[in-house]
């Protein structure tokens, strides 16, 4: 019984919004001037994000995978520091990316004086997207290494290959899926993310009012309008799950 109550208390809010949803509306709310604008801009931002953390998290992932001559300590502190963004508020997340990159933080006073500027910003709202999104792509690829079999890598270093050619040419095809499973999840994850957004880059239309920002506004004088919006994250959410394996999942909470 109380796991039926679990399911009910995960499953009965999202059916909600599907029996709550201006079905015949639909089409003319989804194809509205502000939402394509906010859609395209949750799309590009995302890929963009996802691609950043494709070429910043891998490596960090072989580290944690790969890395022997660490101690312990430091090990774990590398692992508490890409945990830290799953499990911190995403405002305190925007916070944070505000206090170092704002115009007046510990960084961003000397890139203002060079006439970069990333707050408000739609940079803004790729660093938000990617500081968020990133410990799913790593956690994802690193479970993939530490599964994967690495006699295959010593093979090839033992025939003269470099580490680099391994890495390339073995150990990135080995782990394949991992990181095709945690690119996914992170783009699902850049496109649903609002907290940091909002804080670090605010909600100016088309240039920072993502997805998620333009259904919570929305929601405040368009609710129908709000629970279009809502679906599409939905069903992005849906399609992200089909297309994933369980056996990745593990990977993915490290």
């Amino acid at each position: 019984m109380i796991a039926w109550l679990a399911i009910a208390l995960l499953v009965l809010p999202l059916l909600g919004i599907l029996l709550s949803a201006p079905w015949p509306q639909l089409p003319g709310l989804l194809l509205a001037p502000e939402t394509l604008q906010a859609l395209g801009l949750s799309l590009g931002t995302g890929a963009i994000s996802t691609l950043l953390c494709l070429i910043l998290g891998v490596p960090l992932a072989v580290i944690m995978a790969r890395s022997v001559a660490w101690s312990v300590l430091p090990r774990r502190l590398l692992r508490a520091a890409v945990t830290i963004p799953l499990v911190l508020p995403p405002v305190v997340g925007g916070l944070a990316l505000l206090l170092l990159l704002g115009r007046s933080g510990i960084l961003g006073r000397y890139l203002a004086q060079l006439g970069i500027t990333l707050p408000f910003t739609t940079g803004a709202v790729v660093i938000a997207q990617t500081f968020v999104a990133m410990p799913f792509l790593v956690f994802a690829v690193e479970g993939a290494l530490r599964g994967a079999d690495r006699r295959v890598e010593l093979a090839a270093a033992s025939l003269g290959a470099s580490p680099f050619r391994v890495f390339r040419t073995v150990t990135i095809p080995l782990v394949a899926p991992g990181i095709a499973a945690g690119a996914v999840l992170c783009f699902a994850r850049a496109l649903g993310e609002f907290g940091a957004t909002i804080t670090f880059a605010g909600s100016y239309p088309g240039i920072t009012r993502t997805l998620p920002i333009a259904s919570y506004l929305a929601s405040q004088t368009n609710l129908n309008q709000s629970i279009a919006l809502a679906l599409v994250l939905l069903a992005v959410s849906v399609v992200v799950l089909l297309s994933l394996r369980d056996r990745w999942l593990p990977g993915v909470r490290g």
